[in-house]
């Protein structure tokens, strides 16, 4: 079986800002700004892997989840605990700099992890907790 990753979705409660987050702060492509019934969906990605994306989503749109389920969620993005991913440089410090620079939510610096890893990490403006790893 041969698979690649093509997509993968984050909440934004604040559509302008997240964009301004991924594409100014981050410097990603933007490849579509759709609206529909007053809510976007937005689908961000580095310039140089057009096929792998990340859609920034209105979070719990799905006719499937309850008006508790909704509380949960947005209560869980404002606490910065309800959706994560994971980002690689070769440049962790010049990238750290360059978003702590910016006024991004610094959630740690740059650290070594026991678990074989350097790293540092930042919330985006919807709370989601961005990782990003050293490529050695």
């Amino acid at each position: 079986m041969n698979l690649t990753i093509h997509s993968t979705f984050l909440p934004h409660n604040d559509p302008d800002a997240s964009l301004a987050f991924y594409r100014d702060t981050l410097g990603f492509e933007v490849r579509n700004d759709v609206g529909y019934g007053g809510m976007r969906w937005i689908t961000v990605g580095p310039a140089d892997q057009p096929d792998t994306s990340i859609v920034l989503e209105p979070p719990a749109v799905d006719p499937g989840v309850t008006d508790d389920e909704r509380r949960t969620i947005a209560e869980m993005m404002t606490k910065g605990s309800y959706a994560r991913i994971i980002l690689a440089t070769a440049d962790l410090e010049g990238v750290f700099a360059r978003l702590q620079a910016s006024g991004a939510d610094v959630a740690q610096e740059p650290t070594e992890q026991p678990y074989g890893v350097r790293d540092c990490a930042f919330r985006d403006p919807a709370g989601n907790l961005i990782r990003i790893n050293e490529l050695r």
